[in-house]
C-alpha cells in the first residue's frame, strides 16, 4: 500500500468523523430549539388559559348561583369588569387538597370540603360542584394540557392570643414577603354567652393601627380562657385588603351543630347534629343553638341579616338538623354558636368564599411532569386582595428529533 493510499484514507475517516460529529452537534441543536419552542407554546398557553378563566363569567353568568348546566367555564363576577372574581363560583370548584366529607354517615351523600380551621366548615354537595375534568372539557383542553389553579389571599391576618385575662389579641399583617407596618384594621369580636337555655351573641367592634413591624394588639375586658368566642379581622393598606378569622371555644365534646349547605341556589342549610357527621364515642344528645347571619356591604360592614330557625335545638336520635335559608348571591357569613350544658362552642361558615378570605386550589397534581410554566395575576374576590395563580403542562408529551440511523 503505497504513502499516497494511506493519506487518501486517513483523511477519508477524518471527514467521515467529522460529519458525524456535525450532525451529532446539529442534532442536540434541534433538539433544544425543538424543547425550546414546545415549552414556549406550554408558557403561551398557561398567560391565555388564565384570562380565559379570570376575565370571563362563564355561561350562564351566574352559574355560580343557580342550578343550571354549565356550558362555558369562567370565574369573572357576572356584571363586572377586569379581574374580579364571584365568590360563589369559586365555591363551587371541587376542592384537590381536602377529603369530602359524608352527611348523614353511611348515606352516600359526599360534600366538597373546602373548610378552614378547627371551626370552619364549608360543605357543598359533590355533584353540584364543577370538577376538574369539566373545565377542561369546556376550556378545550381536555387531554391536550393540564392546569392547577389556585386562589388565594395575598395579605395573610393572623391572630393570635397575647394575654389570656384579660384577653388581648395579636393580629400581624404579612403582604407577599413581609410584614404591613401602619395598615388599619377594623374587628368584630362576636362573644357567647348563656342567655337562659341558649347561647347569645354580644359583639364587640373597633379599629385599630399596625405598628412599622406589622403588629396590633387589641384588649378586651374579659377571660379569654374561660370564654367562647370568634374574632373577624380585616386590614387595609393602601388598597390592599385582607382578612383574618379566629375562634376559641370551652366546648370539648365535639364539634357541636355543622353547617351543611343543601341548596346553593336558595340558600338552604341543614344545621346538623355533629355527630351525625363524625364525631366518635357517646354522642352529645342535646344541643342548644343560635345562628346569626351577617351580609358583607359595599362599605366593608357586617350587618346582621334575619334568617329562619335562627334560635333552636338538636336532639340526636329524635331531631338530628334543622334548617334555615342565607339570601342567595349574598356574601357573607354563618356564625352559629351552640351550648351543651354550660358548654360553649361556635362555628362559622362562608357564604361565598371572599367574606372570610378562603383559599381554593382546583385543577391536577403537577408532580412529575417534565416542565410546567406558572403565571400569576393581582385579582380581588369580594373586595378582597387575592392571588391567582396557575399551573399549565403539556399532556402530549415532548417530541424529539433523532437523526435518521442515531439512537
Amino acid at each position: 500500500m503505497t504513502g499516497v493510499t494511506i493519506d487518501h484514507m486517513i483523511s477519508t475517516t477524518v471527514f467521515i468523523a467529522a460529519i458525524l460529529l456535525f450532525i451529532g452537534l446539529f442534532a442536540q441543536g434541534l433538539q433544544a430549539g425543538i424543547l425550546y419552542q414546545q415549552n414556549q407554546h406550554v408558557a403561551f398557553k398557561t398567560s391565555d388559559l388564565l384570562d380565559n378563566i379570570l376575565l370571563s363569567p362563564g355561561y350562564p353568568y351566574n352559574w355560580g348561583v343557580t342550578n343550571d348546566t354549565l356550558s362555558i367555564f369562567g370565574l369573572q363576577q357576572p356584571g363586572k369588569s377586569g379581574y374580579k372574581l364571584s365568590s360563589f363560583a369559586l365555591m363551587r370548584l371541587t376542592s384537590l387538597l381536602a377529603n369530602p366529607v359524608e352527611y348523614p354517615r353511611d348515606s352516600g351523600n359526599f360534600f366538597n370540603n373546602v373548610s378552614f380551621g378547627p371551626t370552619g366548615f364549608l360543605f357543598i354537595p359533590l355533584s353540584d360542584c364543577i370538577t376538574y375534568e369539566t373545565a377542561s372539557r369546556l376550556l378545550g383542553i381536555n387531554g391536550t394540557f393540564g392546569f392547577q389553579l389556585s386562589i388565594t389571599p395575598l395579605l395573610e391576618v393572623s391572630i393570635s392570643e397575647y394575654e389570656p385575662n384579660p384577653l388581648v389579641l395579636e393580629v400581624k399583617v404579612t403582604g407577599p414577603g413581609s410584614t404591613l407596618g401602619y395598615a388599619d384594621i377594623n374587628y368584630y369580636l362576636y362573644r357567647a354567652y348563656k342567655s337562659g337555655t341558649y347561647a347569645s351573641l354580644e359583639l364587640l367592634s373597633g379599629s385599630a393601627r399596625t405598628n412599622s413591624a406589622g403588629v396590633a394588639y387589641l384588649n378586651f375586658t374579659f377571660d379569654g380562657q374561660a370564654e367562647s368566642y370568634t374574632i373577624v379581622v380585616y386590614a387595609n393598606l393602601s388598597g390592599l385588603l385582607g382578612l383574618g378569622y379566629s375562634s376559641h371555644q370551652t366546648f370539648t365534646q365535639g364539634a357541636g351543630v355543622m353547617p351543611f349547605v343543601m341548596d346553593y341556589e336558595k340558600g338552604k342549610v341543614y344545621l346538623a347534629h355533629s355527630w351525625d357527621v363524625h364525631d366518635q364515642g357517646t354522642p352529645v344528645p342535646d344541643y342548644k343553638y343560635n345562628a346569626s347571619f351577617f351580609i358583607l356591604t359595599e362599605d366593608f360592614e357586617f350587618r346582621k341579616y334575619s334568617i329562619d330557625n335562627s334560635t333552636g335545638s338538636l336532639n340526636y336520635g329524635s331531631k338530628n338538623y334543622e334548617i334555615t335559608t342565607l339570601p342567595a348571591g349574598r356574601p357573607g357569613f354563618l356564625l352559629v354558636t351552640y351550648r351543651s350544658g354550660n358548654d360553649l362552642g361556635m362555628n362559622i361558615m362562608p357564604w361565598g368564599l371572599g367574606s372570610l378570605a378562603v383559599a381554593v386550589t382546583f385543577g391536577a397534581n403537577p408532580a412529575g411532569n417534565v416542565w410546567t410554566a406558572t403565571d400569576f395575576r393581582h385579582v380581588t374576590v369580594d373586595q378582597m386582595s387575592y392571588q391567582a395563580k396557575i399551573i399549565c403542562w403539556s399532556l402530549k408529551g415532548y417530541q424529539t428529533w433523532t437523526p435518521a440511523g442515531g439512537s
